[in-house]
């Protein structure tokens, strides 16, 4: 960070030294929580096209499928109607979507639980065809946001997993 003032740098510096002096580590560093999860999580197989692509973002960033956790969840998904015209049709949707999540042991014991929760939208002012793709397109959106949600709720209680 380049200032003109040497006093800023200064501060900035400094700034830098305090936070890593407080303890903080990269969830991902070499000490970080995050190995404890990095190529251990197996999720439920898929069963919809939207698992499918929520079990691609979850191995794209915990790594390939492991064999010391497994991760059960359920994706739901509402469709809400949110452009309408005056001629009543509908041209644009909101997919509002929730993904509840266990995280247990090769025991069964639970080890982090919770519910993550997103939305995204799509147009249906083209075709017939382009409307299918924009769907097919939210959709995916919408299990990749949950699922990078679902890590970030993973890799925050990782720090209290077995070693």
């Amino acid at each position: 960070m380049w200032s003109p003032d040497p006093l800023s740098r200064r501060a900035s510096l400094l700034g830098l030294l305090a936070l890593g002096a407080c303890g903080l580590t990269p969830v991902y560093g070499p000490n970080g929580a995050g190995r404890r999860l990095f190529g251990k999580v197996r999720p439920r197989d898929p069963r919809t096209y939207q698992d499918f692509a929520f079990n691609r973002r979850l191995g794209e960033r915990l790594g390939g499928e492991g064999t010391d956790y497994d991760l059960d969840y359920r994706i739901n998904v509402g469709v809400v109607p949110q452009a309408i015209t005056t001629d009543e049709v509908t041209n644009r949707y909101s997919l509002n979507g929730t993904a509840d999540f266990v995280l247990t042991d090769r025991a069964g014991r639970v080890l982090a639980q919770g519910r993550v929760s997103n939305f995204t939208s799509y147009s249906t002012t083209g075709t017939t065809i382009a409307t299918l793709a924009a769907e097919g397109d939210a959709r995916t959106r919408l299990a990749e946001m949950l699922a990078d949600q679902v890590v970030t709720r993973l890799l925050a209680a990782s720090s209290q997993l077995p070693g």
